[in-house]
């Protein structure tokens, strides 16, 4: 094959991926069928693979002073993985520790370690995965040694040079290799199979130290190991083949002393669609079911995704069982975290209840303003960013910087947290957060995390000491929000700037809001509204023009008498599929406003691309 033609269709697989802060994704199937099983991955794709390793390393050791990098590299159970890393593995000229099949959260933990041991040296991971989109599907994460994926900006800098590397790579400049040996099957560069197992023996506790780091230290897992001796836990997990099959997840939870059992525990054996909501929830609910009956113990399970950095849950209460939806997982979770800092002495308050110590949560622009009314309770502020892991986990930095604490962080939309000092969200942190709020309860010295939690919210009444489950839910702040996987959450549209889509967006917006303001403040007291556009780590809050969101996320408060957010609409399109996403959020168990809001916004929306 030439050259040119070489250059030619690999950069027509780029022009094929999406390139976000949320990381490089694509149907990497050979067949291009985004449900294919097939291990196959075509030549240009596997160029544009290798010549995305070697922007990364560039950029490691440019950011190093050109120091010699070290690299960790692993991929999910999905097939094309490890045609993926072979090529990676086969164009990288540092380091290079190769763990195979590896969990996100796994490989993030044991990058941070190798940091702490190895010092001032440039070291980040590549890890390979399209963490819920279809199997056929693929895509790269880059990370640094805090085990972080790199900032958006910075993603957008690799992205933009990724073109350049596949044309150098096609010439053979700067190479270890020609282009014809990408494509040749045979022995990788890097660790030999006995080399690897150690490797992921030292990568599994790595993991295993430092998920007893985020939950609290020895102090804490101590006290939860007595705990749940009092009053067993048990833990059901649907793993769908994902790469938590080959993670800490049954030997930690053992551990604690909780009693786990799993289904669907074969590494790559993908029985259901990979995106942990609605009917994939479903296997793990009746799973639960049945272990509940035999053992009354477990009250909850969990779904990863492929990649296990995320997972949402299904609870059993007494007889019946349910999926949570992703915002209240966020928000058992918020609050379990924030009432820990107070459990340890972390979050303190003077004698009129206002918070001594500065504290914030930040989220992406979707979560519910429920978390609003969790973190009022405790006096910590919110702070939102756009939708993406990086961009979220960069804003949390930034306020780290100016003296806040953060322990908590996430995607409320999606589920599942991220809790500090981790940089990844991780169902065993979720998990976690779940299992101190049941276990940790008071001694007759201090409260436990539920009672801190009825005490700020002024829900004394609901505390007793034999609490379950049940009884945390119901104290949730009521709201009815959109899922984010709900058909009427999902649109199309064919405009391809968001930004003039937003201007005419806008338009119809104060056309409507004159024909329904009146209705909407007898019937939910709504009085006003305010718009705000989210851009990477930036909110811009009394937007004047809304296609100044652009391509980021543009959201619509809805303003009680007393200018108090109740309810809101948002937009965005997706940044890792081809969808445009509408949510509505709305205070109380009645669903009528959700429901009213959700219609209103998909008509205008497609009302909007229609002009």
């Amino acid at each position: 094959m030439e050259k040119n033609t070489r250059v030619e269709e690999a950069l027509k697989v780029l022009d094929t991926m999406i390139l976000s802060a949320s990381g490089w994704r694509g149907v990497f199937a050979e067949a291009g069928d985004e449900e294919s099983r097939e291990p196959e991955v075509s030549g240009p794709h596997l160029l544009v693979a290798a010549a995305a390793a070697r922007v990364f390393e560039a950029y490691l050791e440019e950011k190093n002073r050109n120091a010699r990098a070290l690299i960790v590299l692993g991929f999910d159970t999905r097939p094309t993985g490890p045609a993926l890393a072979e090529a990676m593995r086969k164009s990288l000229t540092c380091e290079l520790r190769f763990l195979g099949v590896s969990a996100a959260p796994e490989i993030m933990a044991y990058t941070r370690f190798l940091a702490e041991k190895e010092g001032e040296r440039p070291i980040g991971f590549i890890y390979i995965s399209a963490s819920h989109n279809p199997v056929g599907h693929n895509g790269i994460k880059f990370g640094l040694a805090d085990g972080g994926v790199i900032p958006g900006t910075e993603n957008a800098k690799l992205a933009g040079r990724l073109a350049g590397a596949v044309e150098a790579l096609c010439s053979g400049e700067g190479f270890p290799l020609k282009p014809e040996e990408i494509f040749t099957p045979g022995e990788m560069r890097g660790e030999d199979p006995g080399g690897t197992a150690v490797l992921k023996t030292e990568a599994l506790k790595a993991y295993m130290d430092f998920t007893c780091i985020v939950a609290g230290g020895d102090p804490v897992i101590e006290t939860l190991k007595e705990e749940i001796k009092r009053r067993p836990l048990g833990i059901a997990a649907d793993f769908n083949g994902s790469a938590r099959t080959c993670s800490i997840d049954r030997d930690f939870l053992g551990q604690l002393g909780i009693r786990f059992r799993a289904i669907n525990d074969t590494p790559g054996l993908i029985v259901h669609k990979i995106v942990p909501e609605g009917e994939s929830l479903e296997p793990c609910r009746l799973f639960l079911e049945e272990c509940g009956r035999e053992d009354p113990a477990f009250v909850l399970g969990y779904v990863p995704d492929c990649d296990g950095d995320r997972g949402n849950m299904v609870i059993r209460d007494g007889e019946k069982t349910r999926a949570l939806e992703a915002q209240e997982v966020f928000a058992l979770s918020l609050i379990a975290e924030l009432a820990h800092l107070v459990y340890t002495g972390e979050l303190r308050y003077d004698n009129s209840g206002n918070a001594l110590d500065k504290t914030a949560v930040a989220v992406n622009d979707p979560t519910s303003l429920r978390i609003d009314r969790i973190a009022r309770a405790f006096d910590v502020s919110v702070f939102r960013a756009e939708v993406g892991e990086a961009n979220v986990v960069g804003l949390a930095r930034l306020l780290r910087t100016q003296g806040y604490k953060v322990r908590i962080l996430g995607e409320g939309s999606n589920g599942g947290n991220i809790t500090h000092p981790a940089a990844v969200r991780d169902p065993l942190n979720t998990i976690l957060s779940l299992v101190k709020l049941l276990s940790l309860r008071g001694d007759g010295n201090r409260q436990g995390l539920f009672e801190i939690w009825c005490n700020l919210s002024d829900q004394t009444e609901l505390y007793h000491h034999d609490f379950s489950l049940a009884d945390i839910l119901a104290s949730l702040p009521a709201f009815v929000t959109t899922g984010a996987a709900a058909p009427e959450a999902q649109l199309r549209v064919k405009t391809g700037d968001h930004g003039v889509l937003k201007e005419k967006y806008q338009r119809i917006f104060l056309r409507d809001w004159e024909a329904k303001k009146d209705e909407l403040k007898g019937r939910y007291g709504i009085a006003g509204w305010e718009a705000a556009a989210y851009s990477g780590m930036e909110e811009k809050r009394r937007l004047a023009r809304f296609g100044e969101a652009g391509r980021g996320g543009l959201k619509i408060y809805f303003l009680n008498s007393d200018d108090f957010p109740v309810a809101s609409i948002w937009m965005r399109g997706s940044a890792t599929e081809p969808v445009f996403r509408v949510i509505a959020d709305a205070e109380g168990s009645d669903p009528r406003l959700e429901r009213e809001l959700i219609e209103w916004q998909r008509k205008m929306v497609q009302e909007a691309e229609g002009v």
